[in-house]
């Protein structure tokens, strides 16, 4: 009997672990041919960069704060923890060198508005991607 409840937590371990470690789509309207690296992309978001490669405006559009797909996002794309971010912006804001990305609640919010702009660069979990957005990198 002790032997099948270790396994059966083994298992449950197993089958639980893949879903703390989600990848992250950073997607763009399907019109946008830019290539896009991980630098190009946390310049954007970090408000260094105002354009994508190609010329046309690039508005980042974030998911709230305490969302685990942003945390994803932060820490593997921008290489910050959340506070570091707070922190960051505070001072661009402060300073009027710079206004954190606009932050909507949810995947399918993210996927609506790039969709429908193709100005608009955001991220949201692999797995809610549609076919309305083109998918430019993965993490």
């Amino acid at each position: 009997m002790k032997l099948f409840k270790t396994k059966a937590c083994l298992l449950a371990l197993t089958l639980i672990a893949p879903l703390a470690q989600a990848d992250i789509a950073v997607i763009v309207h399907p019109s946008n041919a830019d290539a896009l690296d991980e630098s190009t992309i946390s310049r954007i978001f970090l408000g260094k960069m105002k354009s994508f490669p190609g010329g046309g405006q690039a508005i980042p559009l974030n998911q709230d704060e305490g969302s685990a797909t942003t945390g994803e996002f932060n820490s593997k794309v921008l290489n910050k923890s959340g506070s570091q971010l707070k922190a960051y912006w505070s001072k661009l804001v402060f300073t009027g060198k710079g206004t954190p990305p606009k932050a909507v609640s949810t995947d399918a919010e993210v996927i609506s508005l790039v969709s429908s702009n193709p100005n608009i660069i955001g991220y949201v979990d692999a797995g809610a991607v549609t076919g309305d957005v083109k998918v430019i990198a993965n993490y």
